[in-house]
């Protein structure tokens, strides 16, 4: 139906997160019927951003430096890091605000089945910063999926084999969410989290 330049584009579209053949279609038309700039701008964007790219030297976010913003900041509380998954995960941290500490990301999680072990994670970065940074404390934020945990727990044996305090990040019910309609793995985890909203009577 289209010309091999266009379905070209539509398929090399399709590569992003939750977008189908009909989306990728749209997103094509408008760029090449609407704004043809946009997408000179969007290709040469990408091309450079693929091109210079890279992780961090220390925590491994994505950055073009050798060592990322983040970890330059001598504001940041030197003696909290955080554990992620991702760069998104640090930017949604981040968005949050209440979180000053630094970061390490590990770029997926433990999956035996696909052959990701520890090495594939920076496991032994994150080791060495265990070992000669004064930490008072790892959190480790990795999502709550079945993969998820097990990288949590094996993360938290690291931490305590240096004599490093961890803490997990609590999962439950969200802000504004309604018992009825919530699944029953994020309610026990809730339950499982609880903390103490008033001391027992004396």
């Amino acid at each position: 139906m289209f010309s091999p330049l266009i379905e070209e584009l539509i398929r090399a579209l399709r590569c992003l997160p939750s977008v189908g053949p009909k989306s990728a279609q749209r997103m094509a038309m408008y760029l090449l019927e609407k704004d043809p700039d946009a997408a000179v701008l969007l290709a040469r964007s990408l091309t450079q951003a693929v091109e210079k790219v890279g992780r961090c030297n220390q925590c491994r976010i994505l950055t073009e430096e050798v060592v990322c913003a983040l970890c330059n900041n001598s504001r940041r509380e030197q003696a909290f890091l955080c554990v992620v998954e991702t760069p998104a995960d640090v930017l949604a941290i981040e968005q949050a605000g209440n979180y000053h500490g630094r970061y390490f990301v590990l770029h997926g999680h433990l999956s035996p089945i696909d052959g990701i072990g520890p090495e594939d994670l920076g496991i032994s970065l994150l080791e060495q910063r265990l070992a000669n940074e004064p930490l008072q404390e790892l959190i480790v934020a990795t999502n709550p999926t079945v993969e998820g945990e097990a990288t949590a727990h094996y993360i938290a044996e690291c931490a305590r084999a240096h004599g490093v305090a961890v803490s997990r990040i609590a999962h439950g019910v969200p802000i504004g969410g309604e018992l009825e309609y919530i699944d029953g793995g994020t309610l026990a985890h809730a339950f499982h989290s609880r903390t103490a909203f008033f001391p027992a009577a004396e």
